[in-house]
């Protein structure tokens, strides 16, 4: 689900930044949104690609020690670091939702032009991160009910 979301909002990046090249170089118009909305989308697209990436195996893991071991030692140290991770994650998780929720509460929006409510823009990280918890979840689960 993140990772299809995260395809779209690539997409829809890049669109935005052709229309306003596109628009001043050729027709001297501006959308005026391009630069606060595409940090927007590249927040989302991020958070969003969090747990697919991981899935993937795609995020950076220092295996120099873990690369070595074998058998159940290197089930437990991949345990051990999911659990951890897992902690940070949620850890991240409730703040953000916390912030996501002040901004609401607040009627805080962004400084640009667009004035856009900020939870809004929040939405997408707290997203990512509870689909990147939950993956991370999936994984401690998996190694810990692993047989071998």
């Amino acid at each position: 689900m993140g990772a299809s979301l995260s395809s779209l909002l690539i997409v829809a990046l890049v669109i935005l930044i052709m229309v306003e090249i596109i628009g001043r170089s050729f027709f001297d118009y501006s959308t005026m949104l391009a630069d606060e909305y595409s940090g927007y989308f590249y927040l989302a697209l991020v958070f969003l690609g969090l747990a697919y990436t991981f899935d993937e195996e795609g995020h950076i893991r220092i295996s120099i020690v873990t690369g070595r071991l074998r058998g159940s030692i290197k089930r437990w140290v991949d345990i051990f670091a999911g659990v951890m991770a897992l902690s940070i994650l949620l850890f991240a998780l409730y703040y953000s939702w916390d912030f996501m929720i002040e901004s609401h509460e607040m009627g805080m929006l962004s400084e640009g032009v667009s004035e856009t409510p900020l939870y809004l823009t929040q939405i997408p990280l707290v997203s990512g991160l509870a689909l990147f918890a939950f993956s991370m979840f999936i994984f401690v689960l998996r190694k810990a009910t692993d047989d071998r």
